[in-house]
């Protein structure tokens, strides 16, 4: 049993309903009913009056006596002198004979009163020398659940229940909340709090669920400016880049050929920088959420094959290649620019790491997923690998994993931070895992399209179909 709820509910309502049952039975079995003492303060005179009817008019006499007694208090009786024969002449049941000898407990002690039969015994010596024994049986008790008490401990119960009931959901009604909204805020939804607490209400959980609205208020706030000035920053760059540009090319104009390198380290560097400011307000709007993004049926497969070209001729520098493997055309929902970029990030960062003389495979394929058919794209390379403590960290903006690699390959340790949101606001997801024959496999998943999507259940309920005919 994982609900909490559930627990507590169970827990307090068995407890309320054992302690009324067990309450109501030590009750009744402590305090003889007013019956059994009515009968405890006449069974003397009953016993004296059965023998004297015994000795004036034998079996008969005492026959009808008892049979008088029986109608006036619905009890039965049952006398028995020293050799255990019934005054009455009858035959009593084997449970008699060993209340008369004194091997069963009477209804006066706590144990007698427990279960059936329910009976009282008592004797009598007279002057001749002869013993006699009484036993009266008492009426079972009425049936139905627990005899008398049946329709209040049934009430009880119930009543318990629901109090209980709203005790358990008066105690994590706020951790439900917490859940839910702790569950938003690591989806991304800085917007999320767990609600306000019902008025009156200053236990611990009213101040954990103040706290946690406090705290999610304070990183939404931290969040967002830092996104703001990740923004205004990266636009206001761009100025100073346009006009360095311009007065780059009048230098140019002006000077001579012994300035023409310093003029170019110029160019590439100013040229890197607007590339990184680009990348930079690229994941200030990924961050900021899918709203105004653009999405549309899109087949992977054409989107693949034309990236897999472009990275093809950068390859031939490095006497690599880029081979394309398609299982499936796939079908998603999403933005052509943005994912584009994203596996195109990928697959460039493949081209840049592999090692020389080696292919860079792109491998498309549908597969089934948590949240139903996927499309699967996997790049895989043949270089050094990852550490296995920084494949979690290839995708933090400026991570690096060796700053002189970076350095070489010109990398700033955007792409795949650009790659991972971008997948996420398609609602999919990217890893990263070391291949045992050496090399680094990304792997990244995207839900299919709904009409895609029928089609895959489609081709499954096809598959079943066939191997049932076979």
């Amino acid at each position: 049993m994982k609900s909490l709820f559930l627990r507590i509910f169970l827990s307090y309502w068995l407890a309320q309903a054992l302690f009324m049952v067990l309450a109501i039975i030590i009750i009744t079995t402590l305090r003889p009913s007013r019956e059994i003492a009515n009968l405890q303060s006449e069974e003397a005179t009953f016993l004296s009056d059965a023998v004297q009817a015994y000795r004036t008019g034998g079996e008969d006499a005492t026959w009808k006596y008892l049979r008088g007694v029986h109608e006036a208090h619905h009890v039965r009786f049952f006398v028995a002198d020293e050799n255990g024969r019934d005054l009455a002449g009858r035959k009593p049941p084997e449970w008699v004979r060993r209340a008369q000898l004194g091997e069963m407990r009477t209804a006066e002690s706590f144990l007698g009163r427990l279960g059936p039969p329910q009976f009282l015994r008592s004797s009598m010596t007279t002057p001749d020398g002869h013993h006699y024994t009484l036993v009266i049986e008492l009426p079972a008790p009425p049936s139905g659940m627990f005899g008398p008490h049946g329709l209040p401990v049934f009430v009880g119960i119930l009543s318990s229940g629901l109090v209980c009931y709203l005790l358990a959901r008066y105690l994590t009604s706020p951790i439900a909340r917490l859940r839910a909204a702790t569950q938003k805020l690591a989806e991304g939804d800085l917007g999320a709090r767990a609600g306000v607490p019902q008025s009156g209400r200053h236990d611990e959980l009213a101040e954990l669920m103040r706290d946690f609205n406090r705290m999610a208020e304070r990183i939404e706030k931290l969040v967002n400016a830092q996104r703001r000035l990740l923004t205004d920053i990266s636009h206001e760059l761009r100025s100073p880049l346009a006009r360095l540009n311009v007065a780059l090319e009048l230098a140019r104009q002006r000077s001579g050929s012994e300035a023409g390198s310093a003029l170019d380290r110029i160019d590439r560097e100013t040229n890197r920088l607007n590339q990184l400011i680009q990348k930079l307000l690229t994941i200030a709007r990924l961050d900021g959420g899918d709203e105004f993004i653009q999405k549309s049926p899109l087949h992977l497969e054409h989107l693949i094959t034309e990236i897999a070209k472009d990275a093809a001729f950068e390859a031939q520098d490095r006497r690599c290649e880029v081979e394309v493997d398609v299982v499936d055309d796939c079908v998603v929902t999403g933005n052509a620019r943005l994912l584009q970029s994203a596996i195109e990030n990928v697959v460039r960062n493949a081209v840049r790491y592999t090692e020389p003389g080696t292919s860079v495979q792109v491998r498309l394929e549908q597969g089934i997923g948590i949240k139903g058919p996927e499309a699967v794209v996997r790049v895989t390379d043949s270089g050094p690998g990852v550490p296995e403590q920084a494949l979690d960290k290839l995708f933090l903006p400026f991570y690096r994993i060796d700053d002189a690699r970076v350095r070489q390959t010109g990398g700033v340790g955007l792409g795949l931070a650009i790659t991972e949101r971008a997948v996420a606001l398609h609602g999919g997801a990217i890893r990263a895992v070391n291949r045992p024959q050496g090399g680094l496999m990304i792997e990244i998943r995207l839900p299919l399209a709904p009409e895609a999507d029928e089609d895959v259940s489609t081709r499954i309920a096809d598959v079943v179909s066939t191997a049932e005919r076979g």
